[in-house]
């Protein structure tokens, strides 16, 4: 049924039983399992194969593989992060969990499946991580299968923190303890101009502020608040890390509103952009402008959404400039697949090669891809449309598109614009 992968991947035939069809998602299942495993043997080929290359032009010891996790993330279709995690995996399970990546070679463990062991099995001698490998992924001695293939991901998870703690518990007990280094608070968009508010907390915090959030909830029921739990959970947690509810004077929080000033002054429909957020309707961004608990700073764009353009003679952005293109990017990194924020603002054609400091020569990066991007052999140019091409050392290329607010030249001012002409003076250059 199955002689070729084009026609399994051409789909089931017309009249497939239902039987059928549950075989064909199962098969299907497996080629992707095996396809992983395929992916992470040729990023593990490619980072040898960088690092010798970049190793004979006489690149530092300490630099070598620089830019390979971006071009595994490039090539993925996701973020440079996830791509070093990727290739950081394909690297435990071929070095040091062969079981592991048999059975998905096999296609009957998928990549989260070997992510979790590998995670789980961080803070092991390799000769502990092995014997894991061995007693979860290896067949049995009479050629029943792995134990793992049938477990579900909370139970594979369960049995590899258990074996592990069997194993070297000191290990296990230290990594707990160092944990609470990575502890963070992240913040992310929500459909209908509400955001995910989110904390990596040590258990015993996490427990301890969800408990006085509830405890808050209970109260409010008891004296007859009509809000739901979940509502009053939320106005807690705002009113009390703002200081809103405990303070006469109202905290200054700046969130920035990109809107045209049609749309701030004569109730116009062009949409406005919160940074950090994305588009919100320009009805939203007024009432937020006359919110007196937050400071907007007002970026005003042309009708057509687009940004001024801005120019310098030195090297490094000013800050006015540097401001700008943050907000012209949406905070966000203009890499192809990366969500990060923006950390570095840095000129697409390098300025010993005659970039620019201007508008049109720089982009917003994170910390990574700006790296990335200093590696042996990567080039970026912009295009006359504000997109951006980058070339990576294999030759592929990746376009990334231009963002909303992007403009060649600034463009002339409306009667509104000129009349709220002042507020943007913070944001330009001095001659």
């Amino acid at each position: 049924m199955y002689e070729t992968i084009d026609r399994l991947l051409a789909g089931p035939p017309p009249g497939a039983s239902e039987a059928e069809l549950v075989d064909w998602i199962a098969r299907l299942e497996e080629v992707k399992c095996t396809a992983e495993a395929v992916q992470a043997q040729a990023a593990v080929r490619l980072d040898e194969a960088v690092r010798e290359r970049q190793a004979e032009a006489g690149v530092p010891a300490r630099k070598l593989g620089e830019g390979v996790a971006s071009q595994i993330a490039l090539a993925r279709r996701v973020s440079p992060e996830k791509g070093a995690k990727l290739l950081g995996l394909a690297k435990i399970m071929i070095a040091e969990m062969p079981h592991t990546f048999a059975l998905m070679k096999a296609g009957l463990f998928s990549q989260w499946q070997a992510t979790i062991l590998a995670r789980e099995t961080a803070c092991l001698s390799l000769d502990d991580r092995k014997v894991i490998d061995y007693q979860l992924c290896a067949a049995g001695p009479d050629g029943e299968p792995a134990r793992a293939v049938s477990m579900g991901l909370r139970q594979l998870e369960n049995a590899a923190k258990k074996l592990a703690i069997t194993l070297d518990q000191a290990s296990v007990v230290a990594r707990a303890a160092n944990a609470a280094k990575d502890r963070r608070v992240s913040l992310r968009p929500a459909p209908d101009t509400m955001t995910w508010l989110g904390a990596l907390l040590p258990v015993k915090d996490g427990v301890a502020v969800f408990a006085a959030l509830d405890q808050a909830a209970k109260t409010a029921a008891a004296a007859g608040d009509e809000r739901t739990r979940g509502q009053v959970m939320a106005d807690t947690l705002v009113d009390r890390v703002t200081g809103r509810a405990t303070t006469r004077a109202k905290p200054r929080v700046e969130v920035k509103i990109v809107m045209t000033a049609d749309s701030l002054t004569n109730d116009a429909d062009q949409p406005a952009v919160v940074e950090g957020y994305g588009p919100v309707p320009a009805s939203w961004a007024r009432d937020a402008l006359a919110d007196a608990e937050v400071f907007v700073r007002r970026l005003f764009t042309d009708p057509a959404g687009r940004l001024v353009a801005m120019e310098s003679r030195s090297r490094k952005a000013p800050d006015g400039l540097a401001e700008f293109i943050t907000t012209r990017d949406s905070g966000i990194c203009r890499t192809n697949g990366c969500d990060a924020p923006i950390r570095n603002i840095d000129h697409i054609q390098r300025h010993t090669d005659g970039g620019t400091t201007s508008a049109e020569n720089l982009q917003g990066l994170c910390e990574r891809c700006n790296q990335a991007k200093e590696a042996l052999g990567w080039q970026a140019r912009p295009g006359p449309d504000g997109s951006i091409t980058t070339t990576t050392p294999t030759g592929h290329t990746y376009t990334s598109p231009p963002p909303d607010t992007w403009a060649p030249d600034p463009p002339p001012l409306s009667p509104a614009e000129r009349t709220l002409r002042g507020v943007l003076l913070d944001h330009r250059l001095a001659a």
